[in-house]
């Protein structure tokens, strides 16, 4: 089938729909939602047999929706209506949400219902709930309305309030008064929820020190304040560039701030919360994290490490998988000491949102230099690909639970083995974020495992794929289909079983041996040489198009038009 996105940009659900119905054969074309008539100079040149909005900001015009048939992906259960549906939900404390597709129509998602799948909440952010539970709903709910269009006899449902099965309503677009923060009467979980139910977007406003700041990446604390001595709403430590606040009833931490009103020479995008408030951070205490942890005894922070017999557990849980300098380097002296410990078997697994996006754009926009900070952020990255490339003692897994891009993709690629959760997106490319060249070894790492001339298409074609299809090209060694919360207990069984098999000294003797031979040929310093030396020419050369592209990225700016790599109708 002909299949045309029309989307506000192409997100992480975006994302996912079109690498599934593309491998199922269907022709997908997408448009981002720009203005009335860019749409339908899109439908007028790609001629679609159906048209799907997984991700608008605003209703599909008259002309279309009157001519064409238009599904609408809305992340609320059936008879629910209106612009923030999931943060509603979650402000609500609904225990099951849902996503349905529905025909567009005259009246905002009033028109003919042809599917609805309801999930399980869970106590995550709005953005983990998206990509996760919304995201699987969403394919559910859109594989059965494609069977059901080919099923000549089947009628979609009409609207009815009547309904049993009909439970939502209409809800308003949420206010920043809606979940605004009391201090003085919230628990430190309502407080999570509320800025959890605004993370992504928009953000929550709260005051610090006299300042409007959009709160993000909240997480919970249980020591901290446990005694709740401090009072609520103080800032009172700082961990990963993470301040923790007082509750009434103990502590949370939040990440990230961006300021509502910038003031001359602040950044008005996110940044970890301790650099935007650094004159006052800089005099809280520091709570240390500890590397190695009990897993069921652990607070947040970022990496953590522990051992289970001769396997090694590293996690690195960075927000939306942007790795700065100073993140890499810590990563690495991880890697490094946990290859000190007495193990045979490193399990890198990356965090539970996302596995890694490689650098980090937002920090190297905000610093006084941009193209120093991206030439140390590369070169940090670098450092960690090869500490895990160099660990001739460990076999090493890199167990991917979730999304991953650029640079990360290739640091993937550094272990010996890597197996990633089947709903994962890869995006094993650079050239989107202006013709970036990338390093990481991905030179040697990428031919090795797929070959020069796929190497070359993934690198160059800027197009997503699934777990399952990266498995199939040999780009990663295992895809795992089962359900989200059984994957660690399956890499675990995997670590081990690598243990039991009594093959594990003969995995490592290979690997040292084709380490050895690899180096002989052509030397690891030398692939990262020639990947520096064209990076060199993205940071400092005359072509801007790194530095403009990754402006646009970090401030967000609207899209002028859609990717000709994306649109195949132009």
């Amino acid at each position: 089938m002909r299949i045309l996105f029309l989307t506000h940009s192409f997100n992480s659900l975006s994302q996912r729909l079109y690498v599934e119905l593309t491998e199922r054969g269907h022709q997908v074309s997408i448009e981002f939602d720009i203005n009335d008539a860019v749409a339908e100079q899109a439908v007028e040149l790609f001629k679609p047999e159906l048209i799907v909005a997984p991700f608008l900001k605003r209703a599909i015009p008259e002309s279309i929706w009157r001519h064409h048939r238009c599904i609408i992906i809305h992340p609320g259960i059936k008879g629910d209506r209106g612009p923030s549906s999931l943060d509603w939900a979650m402000m609500r404390g609904e225990t099951h949400w849902g996503v349905t597709c529905l025909q567009a129509d005259a009246e905002m998602d009033a028109g003919d219902i042809w599917a609805s799948v309801e999930f399980e909440m869970r106590s995550a952010s709005k953005s983990s709930l998206y990509r996760n539970e919304v995201t699987e709903a969403a394919l559910t709910g859109l594989l059965q309305t494609l069977e059901r269009i080919e099923q000549p006899d089947f009628t979609p449902l009409a609207l009815d309030y009547s309904r049993a099965d009909v439970a939502g309503q209409w809800h308003c677009m949420i206010t920043q008064a809606d979940r605004a923060i009391d201090w003085a009467d919230d628990s430190a979980a309502t407080v999570l929820t509320k800025i959890r139910a605004a993370d992504g977007m928009p953000g929550l406003i709260d005051s610090i020190n006299g300042r409007d700041y959009l709160l993000f990446n909240a997480q919970a604390e249980t020591h901290l304040n446990a005694d709740c001595s401090a009072e609520a709403g103080t800032l009172i430590s700082r961990r990963d560039g993470a301040i923790c606040r007082a509750t009434i009833d103990g502590a949370v931490w939040i990440g990230h701030l961006q300021p509502v009103e910038p003031k001359g020479g602040e950044f008005g995008f996110k940044l970890p919360a301790v650099q935007v408030l650094a004159d006052v951070a800089r005099d809280l205490p520091e709570s240390t994290p500890v590397l190695l942890v009990q897993p069921e005894k652990k607070d947040w922070q970022e990496i953590y490490y522990y051992q289970q017999a001769e396997v090694g557990y590293l996690h690195f849980d960075f927000y939306n998988g942007a790795m700065s300098t100073e993140q890499c380097l810590r990563l690495r002296d991880a890697v490094e000491t946990a290859k000190q410990q007495p193990i045979r078997v490193l399990v890198l697994m990356g965090g539970e949102e996302f596995w890694s996006n490689g650098i980090h754009l937002n920090q190297i926009e905000a610093a006084t230099s941009v193209a120093d900070e991206s030439w140390a952020n590369i070169n940090a990255m670098n450092d960690l690909c090869l500490s895990i490339i160099d660990s001739p003692d460990q076999y090493v897994i890199a167990a991917m639970q979730g999304n991953a891009g650029a640079g990360g993709v290739f640091m993937a690629l550094a272990a010996d083995r890597v197996v990633a959760r089947e709903a994962v997106i890869l995006n094993p490319h650079y050239k989107s974020m202006g013709n970036l060249y990338g390093s990481e070894y991905w030179t040697y790492l990428l031919p090795k495992r797929v070959g020069v001339e796929r190497a070359q298409e993934l690198t160059q074609n800027r197009l997503p794929i699934s777990a399952q299809k990266a498995c199939q090209q040999g780009l990663i060694d295992g895809c795992w289909a089962g359900r989200r919360g059984g994957f660690a207990d399956e890499i675990r069984a995997m670590a081990q079983a690598l243990i039991d098999a009594g093959s594990l000294e003969r995995l490592l003797t290979e690997k040292r041996d084709q380490r050895l031979q690899d180096e002989t040929i052509k030397p690891l310093q030398q692939y990262r040489d020639e990947e520096l030396q064209r990076m060199k020419l993205n940071f400092y050369g005359f072509d801007p198009s790194y530095h403009v592209a990754r402006y646009h990225f970090v401030e967000k700016l609207a899209k002028a038009r859609t990717p000709s790599f994306l649109a195949s109708h132009r």
